[in-house]
């Protein structure tokens, strides 16, 4: 179930509405029964009332542990739905569940005409700047300093002694304590997760939050995407430049340091202590490492074991790629005497 602090839940779908809705058929008309849906989740988290997808074998034994009562899949797939969920066949399950999730859940947003809604919870000693907005829900810790035309969405909780620099946009987070975001950061926005189907493309609902634990510190105009599920966490003391992009569900460990423009994609998971360098850039579900490096402008598409700095594009271990730098360069001297 997404945090009910960020996001609205719609009342329940009756089945024939999530058929007419999905574009999906019912495999077994005799299952068809009255049954209606009440939340969507992953295939490892769904149970009872609520519809989950299937559509890439790598996640077959999530599926066969599955309880939830509704499984969108591919009609190939029907026979691998287990006994006691409903298989809905879709050309498109991922995007036929990603319609029904965008019925039942939509994010909070700011109610009524007061900047600072008479819910938020703010301690002494907060400093406030011209024209923050401070939503229904939030609390704000003691010895925090938010700067001008700020925004701190319902819900949200921010940790003490925090600095929250000016334009900042905080949505579906929770932050520690000392945390330094600076001016113009975007937290919690919608991770970028993209299905289609027969009638075009459709967004993906990003349900998860932003967990960014004590003494983290984020550059100006970095961008730290809510999970499409799950969380995305900042782990403490981890440091990340300016205008870098955290995707959807991307786990950094302790004291990582993350360098100017650089972009880890979806589901990327970063052990402690971990480093990258200027415009580095990792592709999605790559694990990096306790202790390694990424070097400035490495494109990571493998995995980073702990300790080694990888560097060029692909990204290799950099003693690899400097000899075949240096061999390149060498043999494109020897053409040139000759």
């Amino acid at each position: 179930m997404p945090d009910l602090r960020f996001f609205d839940v719609g009342s329940r779908i009756e089945l024939d509405q999530i058929l007419e809705l999905s574009g999906a058929v019912v495999a077994d008309e005799a299952q068809r029964g009255c049954g209606y849906v009440t939340g969507c989740a992953p295939l490892s988290e769904a149970g009872r009332g609520e519809a989950t997808y299937f559509s890439d074998r790598r996640y077959l034994s999530s599926l066969k542990q599955t309880r939830a009562e509704y499984v969108f899949v591919h009609r190939k797939d029907v026979a691998l739905v287990p006994e006691g969920s409903v298989a809905l066949i879709s050309g498109s399950p991922q995007a036929s569940w990603a319609r029904l999730s965008a019925r039942l859940y939509s994010p909070k947003f700011h109610q009524g005409a007061q900047a600072i809604h008479p819910d938020a919870r703010i301690e002494p000693d907060v400093t406030l700047g011209v024209g923050v907005v401070i939503g229904q829900g939030a609390e704000i810790g003691s010895g925090t300093r938010i700067d001008a035309y700020t925004v701190i969405g319902p819900g949200c909780a921010i940790g003490r002694n925090c600095r929250i620099g000016a334009q900042a946009t905080i949505y579906c987070a929770l932050v520690g304590d000392r945390v330094q975001l600076s001016a113009g950061v975007r937290i919690g926005e919608a991770g970028f997760g993209v299905s289609h189907d027969s009638r075009g493309l459709v967004d993906v609902p990003q349900l998860g939050r932003v967990i960014i634990q004590d003494d983290v510190s984020i550059g100006a105009g970095t961008c730290v995407d809510r999970g499409a599920y799950d969380d995305t966490v900042i782990g403490e003391a981890s440091k990340i430049d300016n205008m870098v992009q955290i995707a959807h569900n991307v786990r950094l460990g302790r004291n990582v340091i993350v360098a100017a423009h650089s972009g880890l994609s979806g589901s990327v998971k970063v052990a402690d202590g971990a480093k990258f360098g200027g415009r580095a850039g990792i592709i999605d579900h790559i694990d990096i490492g306790e202790g390694a490096i990424v070097a400035a402008g490495a494109i990571v598409f493998k995995d980073v074991p702990a300790g080694q700095m990888w560097s060029g594009f692909p990204a290799k271990p950099s003693r690899q790629f400097l000899r075949e730098a240096a061999w390149l360069a060498k043999s494109a001297a020897s053409k040139d005497k000759g």
